[in-house]
């Protein structure tokens, strides 16, 4: 009785390795996909005219980011059919759209090009990094997440209040910020997908994609502002 609960129970572990590694892949392959939306956004956004920001530099950013609350609202109400992968995707394209100003002011710098690509490999370093520390030790960073919540909501709250004032140190600051606390948030996500916390690759791959666009989006900041070389 006893080799033969052994066996079911091994059955049952081999079982749910299975579907979180399933998760994980379907996680990634998404992941993959979405850059896809987010590159043809960017080249739009590169070559949209976004004159209403300097008329309105409070209000655009903020209806850009009701936008996209509402775009993420409408992923989770459907997660679990097509129009949650479709919204999924419009959700990047109109995340990539909106990244196409900072990049078009990047390149403005002698050295931009150049500072773009030491953001994305930086990215692409930390995500890599995070996400097999998550992976092959398998501990649960599930504790971080009351921790990385409250962190989320001062962030925002300090993001719009600097909306307000401007205050380019402020700025630097809220960059800095961004980069470990994102760091953390990939961390996270990836350790509840290999723990079972999470079972929606649509879901998984909006927490893990907001991450990696708001990291880069810090990382970018910061090297601009210190590294730049305007002409």
């Amino acid at each position: 009785m006893q080799p033969e609960l052994r066996y079911s129970n091994q059955t049952a572990a081999s079982g749910l390795a299975g579907a979180r590694n399933k998760v994980l892949r379907n996680t990634y392959g998404m992941l993959g996909l979405t850059m896809i939306p987010t590159v043809i956004g960017a080249m739009i956004g590169m070559n949209t005219n976004f004159s209403f920001l300097a008329q309105s530099p409070i209000m655009g950013p903020l209806v850009m980011l009701a936008v996209m609350i509402g775009l993420m609202f409408g992923v989770s109400a459907t997660r679990n059919s097509i129009m949650g992968i479709v919204l999924l995707f419009l959700f990047t394209f109109v995340a990539g759209w909106w990244l196409g100003p900072m990049l078009q002011y990047a390149l403005n710098f002698r050295n931009g090009a150049q500072l773009v690509g030491v953001a994305a490999a930086g990215t692409g370093a930390i995500f890599l990094t995070l996400a097999t520390i998550a992976t092959v030790t398998r501990k649960d960073f599930g504790f971080m997440g009351n921790f990385l919540f409250v962190g989320l909501v001062l962030l925002m709250l300090a993001s719009v209040a600097n909306l307000f004032f401007a205050m380019p140190a402020a700025s630097l600051a809220i960059s800095g910020v961004a980069v470990l606390l994102f760091s953390g948030f990939i961390l996270f996500d990836v350790s509840r997908i290999v723990n079972g916390g999470e079972t929606n690759y649509v879901m998984a791959t909006m927490g893990i994609y907001l991450s990696i666009y708001n990291l880069f989006m810090s990382l970018l900041h910061l090297l601009l502002a210190f590294s730049g070389e305007k002409d």
